[in-house]
């Protein structure tokens, strides 16, 4: 598996011949949008900055879009998305929370979470994270404090964080005692490489 950051919320995980894009940035965005194609894309709530679709829907793929909570089984995928109340740009709105599995890795993608605060029955549905993507910038999304307990509590084995600008980003390496880490600009992980981790932090180049 291959995961790549394009800025906000926006990755692309690779494995074999299949593309994921979680939350791509759309044209209409202030962010930075980039041009891939995928087979699925996660668009955690109907926002520039996150569903930037026709940007992930380019070449020979035929794309199928998850925006919303439910059972998904796309070829390899399966997916569960977990509706939760969210505040966003000062209006209480939705965001789907992603659970992901392929190549026997458990992902958990957060989305534009608030609120560390999780209903119980939803955690229970996660199970063992191997991979945990939380939002780390404050404001609409969670405070660097928020989002490192969070991580702790779902004992997650890797944790990307993601939406930060470079100071959010410093405090939260400091928050989890890993201040030297270096930013990578992608990574490759096989499953045996993260049933090794414990808490562990990698970070993208933005």
């Amino acid at each position: 598996m291959v995961i790549t950051y394009h800025g906000g919320q926006f990755f692309k995980v690779s494995f074999g011949d299949t593309t994921l894009a979680f939350n791509p940035i759309s044209k209409k965005s202030k962010l930075e949008p980039v041009k891939f194609g995928a087979d699925v894309a996660f668009v955690t709530m109907w926002h520039p900055d996150f569903n930037g679709v026709e940007q992930v829907s380019h070449g020979s793929k035929e794309l199928f879009v998850v925006d919303g909570p439910g059972e998904y089984e796309i070829g390899q995928v399966v997916a569960h998305g977990f509706g939760v109340k969210t505040m966003y740009e000062k209006e209480e709105v939705y965001n789907t929370i992603y659970q992901v599995k392929l190549e026997e890795m458990n992902m958990v993608f957060l989305g534009s979470l608030s609120n560390p605060e999780i209903d119980p029955k939803i955690l229970g549905e996660f199970g063992d994270i191997d991979i945990l993507f939380v939002p780390i910038g404050g404001g609409d999304v969670l405070e660097v404090p928020q989002a490192s307990k969070l991580a702790v509590k779902l004992e997650a084995k890797l944790v990307i964080p993601m939406q930060y600008d470079s100071a959010t980003l410093k405090a939260f390496l400091k928050e989890e005692g890993v201040e030297d880490l270096k930013p990578v600009d992608k990574i490759t992980l096989k499953r045996k490489d993260v049933q090794e981790m414990s808490g562990e932090v990698m970070v993208f180049k933005a």
